[in-house]
């Protein structure tokens, strides 16, 4: 509610106006006095002239009125975010970048999303349906193929984001992971990524005179050797939860080592080839030493840390965990066995009987179709005036995709002192030798794609659990039941063409 008081000064006029023959103009003050509501923040000065009667006479009154202008209200372009690093400090960090951009651009809304890595494909599908995607996805490389498939990326919007920063600032590797090979663009940005390795007991591994797990065979006689070995229960913890992607990231570097890929140089599916049968027996056949299962990255590296078992797949993201101890699941933090990174060795390269591989991971930010032109300025401004921010967070599993952020990253933690150079440099020129079934250069868009599929639904660490844990399929029936899935996915994306 507002009060207004007027007081007009007119009585000393009356004689005049009285006098006059004819209408006379004359100036009064009169003032206006307005409360202020939270809804009226300003007030501006006014001269208002008006026509009055006074006992049959005309007057010209000036007045001066204070009145309040109501802000125009602004309307924010709100750009979604969604982030598949979740966890409440990584969450922060994106929320504390996010309110920098916001202050210096104070027209876009940018909310930060949290969202699980395995649920990405499901969330989108619910999101698509419901036509409210998302302006921006942080996500693994191995969705991007699928989603441009499927026509969600917006890949005009990627090319002009990875122009503005400078195309040669990006490094080679990188860029041409996300590449549409159907269309010659940028389908998504490339941000970060890790390197994954088998680290493992260096100490231990010397005292029973065993040689470094870089090959199936020494891999096996580790995992036999280690468990009773100082306080060892297992050799090596292996992926087989069947609801998590861990599994699939493992058993690739293992499948590409045996020459095992999902489709030929002809595009027919080899799903079911004696190297997929031969890498699918090996890597469940680790199971008679490996931690009890259903297992993923987590119990994989509590596992390790806690003097349990020797060896574990694990990303470049485990660097600080060694030496500080992760965080539990319910609170608090995992206690370290003694001078455990500096006993930990890194073999990032695998040697199979048919070849060798090395696995990491891309991470990149996709822009939606459909997303507001200003997504594009928030994914720039977390390539550079945020990054280093980001990178922050973890450096080892935070690898930046951008020369001029390198040097930044080589001193940006003091945990790099607890590792040896040739370690550091292995994970500084990881994209350039990292493989993936993706990766494969004469893999069509399609084939990627089915990639991707075979990736967000789960194939591969359900076949290894049903092998490993449940005994429900044997490694040939697995095989063939991989074959006639990817088939179908195959035969389905054809279709959408």
């Amino acid at each position: 509610m507002k009060k207004t008081w007027f007081l007009i000064a007119i009585a000393l006029l009356m004689s005049l106006v009285l006098a006059a023959c004819q209408p006379q103009t004359v100036e009064v003050e009169v003032t206006r006095v307005v409360t202020e509501t939270e809804e009226v923040p300003v007030e501006v000065t006014r001269v208002i002239t008006e026509t009055i009667e006074i006992e049959g006479e005309t007057v010209e009154v000036t007045r001066v009125v204070e009145v309040p202008v109501e802000a125009e209200p602004v309307d924010k372009v709100v750009v979604e975010f969604w982030t598949t690093d979740n966890e409440e400090d990584r969450v922060n960090a994106y929320e504390d970048v996010a309110a920098r951009f916001m202050a210096e651009n104070p027209g876009i809304e940018v909310r930060i999303v949290p969202i699980e890595e395995a649920g990405i494909t499901q969330r989108i599908a619910t999101a698509q349906a419901a036509n409210r995607l998302p302006d921006i996805v942080r996500m693994g490389i191995e969705r991007v193929a699928a989603f441009s498939a499927d026509g969600l990326l917006d890949e005009d919007a990627a090319e002009a984001v990875i122009s503005s920063i400078g195309e040669d600032d990006f490094r080679a590797g990188p860029l041409q992971m996300v590449k549409d090979p159907a269309t010659d663009k940028y389908a998504a940005v490339p941000y970060d990524g890790w390197i994954q390795a088998i680290w493992y007991r260096q100490d231990l591994f010397d005292e029973l005179g065993l040689d470094a797990p870089t090959s199936w065979d020494s891999i096996q006689a580790a995992c036999e050797a280690l468990p009773g070995s100082g306080n060892l229960l297992y050799g090596i913890t292996l992926g087989t939860d069947p609801g998590q992607n861990y599994g699939q990231q493992v058993f690739e570097q293992v499948a590409i080592s045996n020459n095992a890929w999902p489709f030929d140089e002809g595009g027919n599916v080899t799903m079911n080839t004696p190297e997929m049968i031969e890498a699918l027996a090996f890597y469940t056949g680790l199971q008679e030493c490996a931690a009890p299962g259903p297992q993923y990255w987590r119990g994989a590296r509590e596992n390790y840390e806690l003097d349990q078992s020797g060896m574990l797949f694990y990303s470049t993201y485990i660097m600080d965990d060694l030496v500080d101890g992760s965080g539990l699941e319910d609170g608090g933090q995992v206690e370290l066995v003694d001078n455990l990174a500096a006993n930990t060795g890194f073999a990032s390269v695998m040697e199979g009987p048919n070849g060798s591989a090395s696995y990491g991971q891309l991470v990149t930010l996709g822009i939606m179709q459909g997303a507001d032109p200003e997504a594009q300025k928030v994914v720039e401004y977390f390539l550079t005036e945020g990054y280093g921010d980001i990178i922050a967070l973890a450096p080892f599993g935070k690898v930046p995709v951008t020369k001029t952020a390198v040097e930044d990253w080589k001193t940006s933690s003091d945990y790099f002192a607890n590792y040896s150079d040739e370690t550091l440099d292995q994970i500084a020129n990881g994209f350039e030798s990292m493989q993936r079934w993706l990766f494969r250069p004469d893999y069509d868009a399609t084939q990627r794609a089915v990639i991707g599929d075979i990736e967000g639904r789960l194939l591969i660490p359900t076949v290894i659990s049903n092998i490993a844990l449940e005994g429900t399929m044997s490694p040939e029936t697995a095989a063939q039941f991989l074959q006639e899935q990817v088939e179908q996915m195959l035969a389905d994306r054809q279709t959408e063409e």
